[in-house]
């Protein structure tokens, strides 16, 4: 049984303006075609919009602060240092 709901194939070829509104607004539908389903219809992901300065400084307000020394040594302790430069050929 699916999670979202049925749609027919002619319902989706009749009621294309207010199906299309529905996604556009977040809803999922699996499409079927004389009681088989043939696949689903879902929105697309968003972007990200920008976020401004004061928004990102209200939101890092609480972020842990990052000690670059100790962030430094675990990179270098995580790097492949044996791979050598990709661009030197």
């Amino acid at each position: 049984m699916s999670a979202q709901p049925e749609i027919t194939q002619r319902d989706l070829r009749n009621k294309s303006k207010e199906i299309m509104d529905a996604v556009e607004h977040g809803q999922s539908f699996t499409v079927t075609r004389d009681g088989h389903q043939i696949g689903e219809l879902i929105p697309l992901r968003r972007r990200r919009r920008f976020v401004n300065r004061d928004d990102f400084v209200a939101m890092s307000r609480n972020a842990p602060v990052v000690d670059l020394e100790t962030f430094r040594r675990d990179q270098d302790a995580a790097a492949d240092h044996e791979a050598g430069d990709p661009y030197d050929r």
